[in-house]
């Protein structure tokens, strides 16, 4: 499954109005520990994909979004379900540690 990329186009339709939880991470291209968590971000996806969708929102391009949902430092995961951030981690973390974040929620 291929990651979904999200803009203020889609956001609302993809995030805020999916029936499975969605983890959204903000990241932007100048964030070296954006690129650390993507492949760990796919492998989450691989492996728990029927469960939770993994998206990705370019805080760069999308500001206003990341503003609304208080984004502060990057790279910031956000879990949404039933339209709502029920989630928030701060920075690249190791798999299992993300894993034992989300497992409450997925």
């Amino acid at each position: 499954m291929i990651m979904i990329t999200l803009t203020a186009e889609n956001f609302a339709e993809q995030v805020l109005q999916s029936d499975k939880p969605v983890l959204v991470d903000f990241w932007a291209e100048w964030c070296p520990p954006c690129r650390m968590i993507a492949p760990i971000l796919e492998q989450i996806e691989a492996e728990h994909g029927d469960r939770v969708t993994i998206a990705k929102l370019n805080y760069d391009e999308h500001q206003e979004i990341a503003a609304r949902y208080g984004v502060m430092g990057l790279p910031t995961l956000n879990l949404y379900k039933g339209g709502e951030v029920v989630q928030q981690i701060v920075g690249a973390k190791p798999k299992r540690m993300l894993l034992a974040d989300l497992e409450d929620h997925i």
